[in-house]
């Protein structure tokens, strides 16, 4: 990983133009030897969107702080790569209404129609 600071345009105040509280970290996904190679090629598939050269860059400049943007950065990647390298869901099992809800739902259906035709004037 690596750490870029620089001024940030948010809050801060008169000491936003003399302050470096903007934090980028970049973490070289492609790279990485923490992950497996399954779960790497996962997140790098992933990822792909946001990747330059295998490099994934998270910013943060909301605090007035250094040290929270920097907290808050990491989250992020931390959050980004959590995500990218879940397993994938398991497929939805199709499934099929009961008779008796099907029943159910064409009853209302029709009442509603009888009250919606009751409010009509008589022609």
């Amino acid at each position: 990983m690596s750490w870029r600071f620089s001024r940030s345009g948010g809050p801060g105040g008169q000491s936003v133009n003399t302050t470096d509280s903007r934090v980028s970290v970049s973490y070289d996904l492609a790279r990485s030897e923490a992950l497996s190679p399954v779960l790497r090629e996962r997140a790098l598939r992933r990822l792909a969107e946001r990747l330059v050269d295998g490099v994934l860059t998270v910013t943060a400049s909301d605090q007035r702080s250094q040290l929270a943007n920097r907290r808050a950065a990491l989250a992020r990647l931390t959050a980004l790569v959590e995500d990218a390298t879940a397993p994938p869901p398991k497929p939805r099992r199709p499934t099929r209404r009961t008779k008796g809800a099907h029943q159910r739902r064409l009853e209302e259906k029709k009442r509603r129609g009888d009250i919606k035709r009751l409010r009509q004037p008589p022609s």
